[in-house]
């Protein structure tokens, strides 16, 4: 089956203690479709300026990404420029040019509106929500976000998570969302609100799901070096969507495993530049990796 990926599409210019790289292919929706593409096909929303380079549409249609769904608008594509400390879990903004993004609305073509799999990446949740009122009956819906929906929207997020199966967010956004130090106490709190299946992420210590089959902590691919974690949390849940698109059987006897993929996927997102690493992997490469994450953690 196929996935339906909603988000942002970027340009962004990174700076590490030892490298600098301008206008990457970025963007949440870039990053987790590319993700999902591994496992099935994927079919991509977004809105880019007439400013895109045509390589990085050439790399969208590389990994089999319809793309009848992206918009080419007249303006400049949405630029983000961030640096990282030499501890990569610390990184701040150094700019953000939203160009055609500032007037995104995500219009579905007739064909995506009967996806069975939908993956709303982070953007904000007025139009992860608008995306959702397009949709026929789809069998799983996962939203993503970050702490600025928290702080600026929260009453548009709270009606959407209300909406969706599977809702991800990370440990601060957890407690913020639901002022609960402790993260298991935070996703009894989340899943009163609606979602069946709520995952928080934990960077480099993987992420933590709760589901109606209970608990599972998922680790995440150990690496002797971080080249760049940019796009790695949307790198993660869409190679997770895809895996659960491609597998047969319920949502709960495939999630785990779909979450042990998706981890793979977000490592090797971290080895390099933007997507520079993770589009020249293969799906032999991904299975290698899950193969020695199960035989690291098995006991």
């Amino acid at each position: 089956m196929s996935v339906l990926i909603v988000g942002s599409t970027a340009l962004d210019s990174i700076k590490t203690p030892t490298q600098e790289n301008p206008k990457l292919l970025g963007g949440s929706a870039s990053h987790a479709a590319v993700a999902a593409s591994f496992f099935g096909p994927v079919k991509m929303v977004g809105v880019v300026g007439e400013d895109f380079p045509k390589k990085y549409v050439q790399l969208y249609k590389k990994h089999d990404i319809d793309l009848a769904g992206l918009q080419i608008k007249p303006g400049k594509t949405f630029h983000w420029s961030g640096e990282y400390e030499v501890n990569m879990n610390n990184r701040r903004t150094l700019l953000t040019e939203l160009g055609v993004f500032e007037t995104f609305s995500p219009e579905l073509p007739k064909a995506y509106q009967s996806s069975p799999f939908v993956l709303l990446a982070n953007i904000a949740p007025a139009l992860q929500e608008h995306v959702l009122n397009q949709m026929q009956r789809p069998k799983f819906v996962v939203a993503d976000t970050m702490d600025l929906w928290l702080n600026i929207a929260l009453p548009d997020l709270i009606k959407l998570i209300k909406r969706v199966d599977g809702f991800v967010l990370n440990d601060s956004e957890a407690q913020q969302l639901t002022g609960e130090d402790n993260i298991f106490t935070a996703l009894k709190k989340i899943h009163k609100i609606g979602p069946k299946y709520v995952i928080i992420k934990k960077g480099s210590h993987g992420s933590i799901l709760s589901s109606p089959k209970g608990f599972f902590i998922c680790p995440a691919y150990p690496l002797q070096s971080v080249v760049d974690p940019t796009g790695a949390g949307d790198s993660f849940v869409g190679g997770m969507m895809g895996y659960l698109a491609s597998a047969k059987g319920s949502i709960d006897a495939n999630i785990r495993r779909a979450m042990i993929h998706g981890s793979v996927v977000a490592s090797f997102c971290c080895e390099g530049f933007g997507l520079n690493r993770t589009t020249k992997v293969t799906l032999a490469h991904v299975k290698q990796r899950v193969k020695e994450l199960k035989q690291w953690t098995r006991f």
